[in-house]
């Protein structure tokens, strides 16, 4: 535990919607005391009210932060996503404000590919028929139209952390693996890559998806590429809501050219447990719908609350940005004779000039200086000789274009 300069039974640490008691433990355990928790998410005016006040915020995927919000978190340093995505935080006004967003975009691997390999056996071998027959007190003993996944093929597209772990726990049940990806990927034990994903589509058993969500991937399957697929197959979505063509595949499941499908994520979610959930692929054959619950295993979220609570802790500790996906990353040393200072500015010509140029003007020694831009900000990290002067902070506040200056310790 270091101390900063801002003491930190001062910093208020904001948490919503369930996080993990190991981040709340990890925060307790290095002298944070002023922890707020909630176990939901609060609306825009909810969060205006109290985001003025707070240092740190600690959210998942249904508190949507907006330009409002964070144009008025004078004192927010960062803000944690106790999860993968950031859709629902406006990530340009995060950038333009110089506020650290940090998220946790691979602790829920295993969860996620364990999911997709349940799916894809539960949907070949149509348990959910199976099931609902003996809940009416149907016997469907019969084995047409159940299969086996083992030497089937499963065809992954989006071969990214998710994707990949997929395709080592598919092979190893003795699947045939292939993906495609936009991107070139070094293939993970026997699988094999295919040049388009028409190609991947017309050769598998079994789709499996893994994209994220933007202009490129919205409705990627649609009704033209859903009659490329083999008839009678499997499709899994647990990426993002709107990579799908609802409608599409709902009339793909009627006329049977697939033949069952696994959903974890939808265009429209209920923002709480208490609101109704409503879409068009409900009640049809060989459906499985899960509630955005891929990653929502114990083990997944304890991961989650631990990797992100320790990047918080570390950026306003320390100012290392490392998995900051606004200010610039930076990994820092410590020294322990000096004092550090942060300075976020927006990355335009001269900054750097005009900081090294006050505190030349001012005869303060730099005994070290760490510099990291992106196409919006700059983020400079100075430490200075404890014997130098103590206006440094306020003279680096004046500089032109800057967006914020913290003395750390």
């Amino acid at each position: 535990m270091r101390p900063t300069s801002f003491p930190k039974d001062k910093l208020k640490v904001l948490l919503l919607e369930n996080v993990h008691p190991s981040a709340v433990k990890m925060f307790k355990n290095s002298g944070y005391s002023d922890i707020e928790i909630h176990s939901g998410s609060l609306s825009e005016k909810e969060l205006m009210d109290k985001i003025s006040k707070v240092h740190i915020l600690g959210i998942r995927s249904k508190t949507l932060l907006t330009d409002n919000i964070l144009k008025k978190a004078e004192k927010l340093l960062a803000v944690g996503a106790f999860c993968i995505g950031t859709n629902q935080i406006d990530m340009k006004s995060a950038t333009r404000e110089g506020i650290a967003v940090f998220n946790s975009p691979f602790s829920n691997t295993r969860s996620v590919a364990e999911l997709v390999i349940g799916l894809s056996i539960i949907l070949m071998r149509r348990i959910t028929e199976k099931n609902e027959g003996a809940h009416k007190g149907l016997w469907l003993k019969e084995s047409s139209g159940c299969f086996e996944v083992r030497g089937k093929t499963l065809g992954i597209i989006g071969y990214g952390h998710i994707g990949s772990q997929v395709s080592v726990l598919a092979e190893s049940m003795g699947m045939k693996v292939i993906f495609y990806d936009v991107a070139s990927k070094l293939s993970l034990g026997n699988a094999t890559p295919c040049r388009s994903m028409d190609e991947l589509l017309k050769n598998s058993d079994i789709v499996s998806l893994h994209v994220p969500g933007n202009n490129e991937t919205k409705n990627l399957i649609n009704y033209s590429r859903l009659k490329k697929m083999k008839k009678g197959a499997i499709l899994i979505n647990l990426s993002r809501g709107d990579v799908m063509d609802v409608k599409a595949v709902k009339e793909a499941l009627i006329s049977k050219q697939i033949g069952g499908l696994g959903v974890d994520v939808f265009p429209e979610e209920p923002q709480s447990n208490k609101d109704i959930f409503s879409s068009p692929l409900q009640n049809l054959p060989n459906v499985i719908l899960t509630p955005h619950i891929g990653g929502s295993t114990m083990e997944a979220q304890e991961a989650i609350g631990l990797d992100v609570a320790e990047k918080l802790i570390s950026f306003t500790e320390t100012g290392s940005s490392n998995g900051s996906l606004t200010v610039p990353e930076i990994s820092l040393p410590l020294l322990n004779n000096a004092h550090r200072i942060l300075h976020i500015h927006h990355n335009v010509p001269g900054v750097l000039s005009q900081v090294n140029g006050v505190l030349s003007k001012m005869k303060v020694n730099i005994l070290g200086q760490y510099l990291q831009t992106n196409r919006e900000i700059g983020y400079v990290v100075l430490d200075i000789d404890k014997k130098s002067s103590s206006k440094a902070m306020g003279e680096l506040k004046k500089v032109k274009n800057t967006i914020r200056t913290r003395d750390l310790y």
